[in-house]
């Protein structure tokens, strides 16, 4: 049984990423599940960092990434969004070249919080990154638009 009540598609997701960090780190979503979104990213020059490894931030961007997306599509989008609370991340292997897999699956949903977890792998299907992600669930209209500050 799936875990949307927002679901999106691929192309959906993907459009999102224009003029963005996600867009200019290279990352692409590859597939949605019943119950896990998951990721591509480069690791090249854009995600390096200056030793020619992975960045653990670039990692970190990709977890938040898909975790973001996935908890936004877990809600009722026309009353609630949600926004990245605090995010960890262990990096337990480097890499230098090809690209990385993240997968992102819900641990826990609340009326406030939703907890995911992503797992990054490379080529090889070794763990590179894993981490934990927790969002908030905000009724709308409690965040400002954008440029109104």
């Amino acid at each position: 049984m799936s875990i949307w009540r927002s679901p999106l598609t691929l192309e959906q997701v993907n459009g999102t990423a224009e003029a963005t960090l996600v867009r200019h780190l290279g990352i692409l979503f590859t597939e949605i599940g019943e119950d896990f979104i998951r990721g591509t990213m480069p690791v090249d020059s854009r995600t390096w960092q200056p030793f020619g490894l992975l960045h653990g931030g670039a990692s970190v961007v990709l977890a938040e990434t898909l975790g973001s997306t996935g908890a936004n599509m877990c809600v009722d989008t026309t009353q609630y969004v949600c926004v990245g609370q605090e995010i960890n991340a262990n990096h337990v292997r480097s890499a230098r070249s090809g690209q990385v897999t993240g997968t992102a699956r819900l641990f826990h949903q609340g009326g406030r919080t939703q907890v995911w977890g992503i797992e990054i792998v490379n080529e090889a299907q070794d763990l590179i990154c894993v981490s934990r992600l927790t969002m908030a669930v905000i009724k709308r209209g409690q965040i400002p638009p954008v440029g109104t500050r």
